[in-house]
C-alpha cells in the first residue's frame, strides 16, 4: 500500500481492515498527513509490482489521478483509478489490474472497503482480454 497526505486516512483504514483479516501489508507511506509529493511513495510500490517482487497493490492520493499515472509509468504495472464497485469487477475481469488507484478524498471509506475486497477477490477472464492486456506495453516507435 501507498498514498501520499490526501490518501493518508484512507490507506490507514483498509490497512487496519486488510491486517484483520491477515492479510500480509508492506506499508510504503507515506506515515502522516503531512503534505508530500505522491510520485516519493508511488514509485517504490509501482516498482516491486513491475519487478514481480509483489503481486498486488492499493494506492491511494486525494484524487486517485496522480497516483494512478505514477504507477503505470511501469511496463508491468496496470494500475486502475476507480471510483465505485463495477469499474473495480471490470478493472480485474477485463484488464487484470495488479495495482487499485483510489481517490482517497472523494469516496467514503466503507465503500473503499467494499471495493477492496472485490478488487482482491475478482479474477481475471482472460480470452479476448488477453489478447487486449497484451497490447498495452508496445514502445512506441
Amino acid at each position: 500500500m501507498a498514498s501520499d497526505h490526501g490518501g493518508f486516512a484512507m490507506k490507514e483504514f483498509l490497512k487496519r481492515k486488510l491486517e484483520n483479516q491477515a492479510y500480509k501489508i508492506i506499508d510504503f507511506g507515506t506515515h502522516s498527513e503531512e503534505s508530500v509529493d505522491y510520485p516519493d511513495f508511488i514509485h517504490p510500490l509501482a516498482n516491486e509490482i513491475n519487478k514481480g517482487k509483489i503481486k498486488t497493490g492499493i494506492i491511494m492520493c486525494g484524487s486517485g489521478n496522480g497516483a494512478q499515472i505514477t504507477a503505470n509509468k511501469y511496463p508491468n504495472v496496470r494500475a486502475a483509478l476507480c471510483w465505485n464497485k463495477e469499474q473495480t469487477v471490470l478493472s480485474r475481469q477485463h484488464n487484470n489490474a495488479n495495482i487499485l488507484a483510489l481517490p482517497g478524498r472523494y469516496i467514503p471509506f466503507e465503500t473503499a472497503w467494499e471495493m477492496v475486497q472485490l478488487f482482491l477477490s475478482t479474477g481475471f477472464e482472460g480470452g479476448r482480454h488477453l489478447r487486449r492486456i497484451e497490447k498495452i506495453p508496445q514502445l512506441l516507435k
